[in-house]
């Protein structure tokens, strides 16, 4: 199954952008993955959709066997680059090239939301050894404070057919009717990235969706970002601007 055009467009355009500006995870939240999918010597783990390896590089110190898997070519290159020694394939969540039972357990971060979510789960089932785990991980656009919540308005214009934006409902749609896995559970943590205005509209260059954009179009969004964060009052005149982030994680136990 062919990668979202949005996805493999724009990231494979932008993935330079991703890697510079896209937030990390917080060490809590690696953590409790570690913790609750096994994460340690004598597991195999795939990092499924691994992009530029964000959260690649943090799993590599926990000692477990880890394979990373990307399809689109501009991130696996970074991947590759950054994460030598993990061996890195290039296919989709709906074919993955592993034997039966032959995981542990597989990771996805920021990525789950482009899948074909029962054909990628019947996938993540076969693959896992009986009682493997399934781990999801979000930064989600905390909007709390004034200067973010004006910051992602400008993407709520770009972005109505993200699919992302169901990220509320996605566990009803994909896990209720499946009997591949069992419950699912949860965990919440947050950080921030402070960012000068140069990078913060790298942040935004490196969204899917403005990474499609024709060229005039683009720019048009990013001045608007830049224009923003010049002159907003909590954020005017300041050498960093932090913006905030919401962590979901999620594990749930192949059946």
């Amino acid at each position: 199954m062919p990668v979202h055009d949005v996805a493999d467009s724009g990231f494979d355009r932008e993935a330079a952008s991703y890697e510079r500006a896209r937030p990390g995870y917080p060490r809590e939240c690696v953590q409790w993955c570690a913790e609750h999918l096994g994460l340690h010597p004598g597991h195999t783990v795939l990092d499924l959709a691994a992009g530029t390896g964000k959260f690649t590089r943090l799993l590599e110190p926990l000692g477990a066997h880890l394979i990373a898997a990307e399809p689109v070519d501009g991130m696996r290159a970074i991947l590759a680059a950054t994460s030598p020694r993990v061996p890195l394939v290039s296919c989709t969540a709906e074919l993955l090239p592993f034997a039966d039972e032959s995981l542990d357990a597989i990771v996805v971060a920021q990525a789950f939301h482009w899948f074909d979510a029962p054909v990628a789960l019947a996938e993540a089932s076969r693959a896992l050894r009986p009682g493997g785990r399934l781990g999801l991980v979000w930064n989600a656009r905390d909007r709390s404070a004034a200067h973010a919540d004006a910051l992602w308005a400008i993407m709520d214009r770009v972005e109505k057919k993200a699919p992302w934006r169901q990220h509320e409902e996605w566990h009803e749609a994909a896990f209720t009717e499946t009997a591949y896995f069992g419950p699912l559970h949860e965990a919440t943590f947050h950080h921030e990235q402070l960012m000068t205005v140069d990078e913060v509209v790298d942040r935004f260059r490196s969204v899917s969706h403005v990474a499609v954009l024709d060229p005039s179009d683009q720019q048009a969004v990013l001045d608007e970002v830049r224009d923003l964060a010049l002159t907003h009052p909590d954020t005017a005149g300041r050498d960093r601007i932090a913006i905030p982030y919401r962590v979901d994680a999620y594990w749930c136990e192949r059946t």
